[in-house]
């Protein structure tokens, strides 16, 4: 059964909201600290007043290339600093930080994803020993955390070795532990687990809409995301899973997920009693809806 939910909204946060976006920008509180952040999908005007959001913020991110920037201080503020979102009945820590990039290591609207993928390993749990989740792209950690927390044997890939360190910081901040880390292009880390006949319960996957991996190698989703599911799908345990893809890349719709993740379910003989296609967004404090990416679940 495909079950269309065309919007779901970031839920478990009490360190966080939207305060205002419009104008390319967006006005976002992470703890006591207020942001001001580019947005390229925010092309209508802001609600509050340019004075409203100088007034609110403590910093903005002024970009000074189309890849990096620097932060303009408004009031005093550390550069490093932590939240935590609630998921189930855990906790989850992260440590932010005031990157060059303009990303704080942070992307609120996946804790609805990171919800889903606590409730699907706890159900796992509950008739396996083992639950072996695969996380790819995997960033900071959050989809990390989620599984890890609800028992999940959890293999966190990531391309880049400064930010599996961060990820193993909000790990041990959120009381856990053995998570395994893999500093690795995830193209080629997945592969190889096909080469090995590996099978996981739990398939999580956020690619970029561009990269390179550790040793040069070059990402474009529109040209790659195909052939990564037609891979990804063969690591899948046949019989009791789960899978959470997300991408956000400007103009990708849902449906070129449904469309991809059909065919390579039908070509391995897959069957999901439910299947979800979907946006994200994250709901304004002055009433306007940010959108953030669409996804795909199975199971």
């Amino acid at each position: 059964m495909i079950k269309q939910l065309p919007l779901q909204a970031a839920s478990g946060w009490s360190d966080y909201e939207l305060i205002d976006v419009g104008g390319f920008e967006k006005l976002e509180r992470f703890g006591q600290y207020i942001t001001i952040r580019p947005e390229p999908q925010a092309i209508w005007d802001k609600v509050l007043t340019e004075k409203e959001w100088n007034d609110l913020a403590h910093v903005k991110f002024i970009g000074t290339s189309s890849s990096s920037g620097k932060w303009e201080k408004y009031k005093e503020m550390p550069d490093n600093w932590e939240i935590k979102c609630l998921i189930g009945n855990t906790p989850l820590h992260f440590n932010l930080a005031l990157t060059r990039f303009k990303h704080i290591g942070i992307f609120p609207e996946q804790s609805v994803n990171w919800n889903f993928i606590y409730q699907k390993v706890a159900s796992l749990k509950d008739r396996h020993d083992k639950v072996p989740v695969l996380n790819l792209f995997a960033y900071t950690g959050g989809a990390s955390l989620a599984a890890c927390a609800a028992g999940a044997e959890v293999y966190h890939v990531d391309s880049i070795k400064q930010v599996v360190s961060w990820s193993k910081r909000n790990m041990e901040s959120s009381s856990l532990k053995d998570i395994r880390w893999v500093v690795e292009d995830a193209v080629k880390f997945v592969k190889r687990e096909i080469k090995r006949g590996k099978k996981y319960k739990g398939i999580i996957l956020d690619p970029p809409a561009f990269g390179h991996g550790p040793n040069g190698e070059s990402w474009k989703l529109e040209l790659m995301i195909n052939d990564l599911v037609k891979d990804v799908i063969q690591l899948l345990d046949t019989k009791d899973h789960f899978l959470v893809m997300n991408t956000y890349s400007l103009g990708f719709s849902a449906l070129i997920l449904q469309n991809i993740v059909q065919q390579h379910l039908h070509s391995y003989g897959i069957k999901d009693l439910t299947e979800e296609y979907g946006e994200l967004y994250i709901p304004s404090q002055s009433g306007v809806q940010l959108p953030l990416g669409v996804y795909a679940r199975l199971g």
